[in-house]
């Protein structure tokens, strides 16, 4: 007779957490430049760049290893602690680290992180981003930002490379233009002069009209500050009858129901682990 197998168990399978959210239904993305405008925008760049000599400048020094407090040093005479400190007086200090221009360097923003400061504080007159961007979404959220602040901001193939050469710095993906006072010399208005009418416009479905909207409210604010409580009461139910008057219109309405999309995210789904044995 045969003897009867043990039962196995069931080989449980194996669950990675999940997070699942609400993911925005609308996707944002950059404008295709066209050729022409491309080649144009480099050309610009390269000589405004070139004549105004622009660079970052890092000179490395030698510094001595300092020794290490463990180690016991021999009995040195006093006469010998002299020449240390001479030698060590003589180290040499480059003073000319830094940008070759600080003044026009304020008037740029390199950098994604630089760029996205001065986009929430608008602070920009033109922005540009480098299509090398790995992964492509770190650049994503600028599109909503530069629509918002009514900033022309596009994307522009092999910026980096070009940028960064004349810089000297290792990478620049995203660039930007700052509004200058009336006082500063402003170094970048022929580049911003000859970029913006090659710049193609960005549409976000949710911020139409914001620009128009934002001002009225803006003038509405300063004449009811400047009058008096009765007056400014008046005025808001003139300003609700007119928004109930709209919004009966049907061509005021333009916006459309999304599909819902919900986004999960697997934390290293291909993970291997290896067994343990038992004893």
């Amino acid at each position: 007779m045969a003897t009867p197998g043990k039962a196995k168990k069931k080989e449980s399978k194996r669950q990675f957490p999940a997070k699942s959210s609400i993911d925005t239904p609308f996707l944002n993305k950059w404008k295709v430049l066209p050729h022409n405008d491309m080649c144009a925008i480099h050309q610009t760049i390269k000589l405004k760049l070139e004549c105004m000599e622009l660079q970052k400048i890092e000179t490395k020094v030698f510094r001595k290893f300092k020794r290490r407090k463990n180690k016991k040093l021999p009995p040195v005479t006093p006469e010998c602690d002299a020449p240390e400190e001479s030698h060590s007086a003589n180290v040499p200090i480059s003073p000319n680290n830094g940008w070759t221009n600080k003044s026009a360097r304020g008037q740029l923003a390199v950098g994604i992180n630089e760029v996205t400061k001065a986009l929430e504080k608008n602070e920009l007159r033109l922005m540009l981003v480098c299509k090398s961007v790995k992964p492509q979404h770190m650049t994503d959220h600028l599109i909503a930002l530069s629509v918002s602040r009514g900033v022309p901001a596009c994307q522009v193939p092999q910026l980096s490379r070009i940028v960064s050469e004349l810089l000297r710095l290792k990478s620049v993906l995203a660039l930007g233009f700052r509004r200058c006072n009336s006082t500063e010399e402003d170094y970048f208005a022929e580049i911003v002069g000859d970029i913006i009418p090659r710049v193609p416009p960005l549409h976000i479905a949710w911020l139409q009209g914001t620009g128009a909207a934002s001002g009225a409210d803006e003038e509405l604010l300063e004449n009811n500050n400047k009058r008096g409580p009765k007056r400014q009461l008046e005025d808001e139910r003139e300003i609700s009858e007119c928004d109930v008057t709209q919004t009966e219109v049907p061509e005021a309405v333009s916006g459309t129901l999304q599909p819902l999309r919900v986004k999960r995210i697997v934390n290293r789904p291909n993970k291997k682990t290896r067994k343990r044995i038992k004893k």
